[in-house]
Parts: structure tokens; sequence; C-alpha cells
């Protein structure tokens, strides 16, 4: 079947298995425009509590999928391929936190949504790149601790003035970490009348030198305050904001900004996990329970 029998059969598999597509702003093209609602963590967790449907099928990384299982317990959560994992949410594990609380037994663990099911169930809250700094800051403590990502605690702590400690040290996301000082110049001087919107899990050095520094939701949000943009994370984002933006100019930083685990997931994908009802997403119910905790927490907050 070519792409447009796979997104007609995809319509008739939804109907008939009362289903919904969540897809993240990273997914292949074909796979954002089949999708019932494409958004950001932070939207995609939101709208996962409202979905009028059995069967959500999650186009995104492992751990947004079991995020959505823990907001719907009671619902059949699909990920099209057990290959959409996320590297940075691997190299956080239980071990880093507890030992991170021996250190500052009083500060709050505060764990991105990039995180496994598992280690959600000893945070206090979770936070998404777009409300992350509004969180901290609400916190009743001038210490939290922090994880995966090194690069987005470093913005928090900068944004907030609060002390945040990362766990691991390094947890970075490899798409992000890619991006340089160089990729600043070298957009600065391809694209003089553009202004650079950069993903918070950038490094620092790159964070400074950001027009605005924001979620990929943000960017959405904020696309409409300048005409000509170079964008500072996933490639594929580009294309959400040129759909939904047709007459501004939006610019990858890198065209190897690439990520494997999100690019995993093909509309074929979609097509046989809704056909065959696979791969069933499935949370042990004491990890879920802790870890649901958090994350509504988290939409409580923000």
């Amino acid at each position: 079947m070519d792409l447009k029998e796979l997104m007609e059969e995809v319509e008739k598999l939804k109907k008939e298995r009362n289903a919904v597509i969540l897809a993240h702003n990273y997914q292949l093209p074909e796979v954002q425009d089949v999708a019932d609602f494409v958004g950001d963590s932070l939207e995609l967790a939101r709208k996962a509590t409202k979905v009028d449907a059995d069967v959500i099928v999650f186009a995104g990384v492992d751990f947004m999928a079991e995020t959505a299982k823990i907001l719907n317990p009671d619902k059949t959560v699909l990920i099209p391929t057990r290959k959409a994992t996320c590297a940075m949410a691997n190299m956080l594990k239980v071990r880093h936190i507890l030992e991170a609380k021996k250190k500052y037994p009083n500060a709050p663990v505060v764990l991105y949504v990039n995180s496994t099911a598992e280690t959600k169930a000893y945070a206090d809250v979770t936070v998404t790149s777009a409300n992350a700094v509004e969180i901290v800051r609400k916190l009743d403590s001038d210490v939290v601790i922090f994880g995966p990502d090194k690069n987005l605690a470093h913005y928090v702590a900068k944004v907030t003035g609060k002390k945040v400690i990362p766990v691991p040290p390094n947890g970075h996301c490899y798409v992000h970490q890619k991006f340089t000082v160089e990729d600043v110049e070298r957009a600065k001087k391809l694209h003089p009348n553009a202004k650079l919107m950069v993903h918070p899990e950038c490094i620092p050095d790159v964070q400074e030198r950001a027009d605005i520094i924001v979620s990929t939701g943000g960017m959405i949000k904020r696309a409409c305050e300048h005409d000509e943009w170079v964008v500072f994370t996933e490639r594929e984002m580009v294309y959400r904001l040129k759909k939904l933006y047709p007459e501004k100019k939006f610019y990858p930083a890198r065209a190897d900004a690439v990520c494997i685990g999100m690019k995993a997931i093909t509309l074929r994908h979609v097509y046989e996990s809704l056909r065959d009802m696979k791969f069933e997403v499935i949370v042990p119910e004491d990890i879920a329970e802790k870890a649901r905790r958090a994350i509504e927490r988290m939409l409580e907050m923000s």
C-alpha cells in the first residue's frame, strides 16, 4: 500500500476500534497528518486525560505511551513499535535518585516526563520543558533534585535561582546535544533576518545565544512573533511549524537533528498497530499508582 492507501486504512480502523492517535511534534509528517492530535509532552499528557475513546495509539516514544497508560488505566494504550524509545529517559536509574536523596533528604524530586514509569514512581512531581520553571518556582524548597536532563536543569536553575541537582550528572538528549555555538553562528550568517528559537535541552552556550528558549509547544505559540525562524530542536518540528504558519519561514538548525526513537514509528507501524492491536503498553499497578500522583500533581500545578 502507498501512503494514501495506508492513511485511508488507518481512518477506517480508527472508527472500527473507537481509537484515537496522539502524535508528538517530532513524528514523521505522514504520521502527524493521520493523528487526531499533535503536540508536545505536556499537551499530549493533558489530552490523554480527556480522550473519549477505547484505544489510544501513541505515536511517540515509550515514556509518553507509559504516561498515557498511567493516566488512563482502563483504556488500551498501544505503541506502534517497541523500538520507539528515549535514550535520555533510559539514562536515569532509580539508584541515581536514591543516591541524591541521601545527600539532599529534604529536596523534592522533580522528574522530567522524559523518564521511565519506574523512576517517576520516586518523583514528587513531574515536569515538561514547557512548565519546568513554573513548577520548580512553586515548590517550597530552594534545592531540588532534577532528572534526567542536565541542560534543562541548568535552564531551570538559571531562571528560578534555585539549586538544581541534576541526576544523573550527565543526562542529556543526544539530538539537542548536537547543537553547537558554530551552528548558531552559521544560522545567523545563512539567515540574517531570522530569530533563533532554542529548546532548553540544548547546551547552555547555545541557550545563551537564543532569541527565545522554549518547549516545542512554546515554539508553536511564539512563532507568530516573527516572520523568520531558525529552529534548534528535532528537525520534524519545522514541518509542524510550516503547516501551522505557511506564510512564515522556518529553517532547521541542523538537517541531522533526528530522534531515532521518534522516527522508529512509520505510518505502516501505525496501521499494523491498529489492525493487530499491538503493542499494548502495560505499567505495573504499584508503579503506576505512585507515578500517577507525580503526573497529576504536575497537571494541577501547571
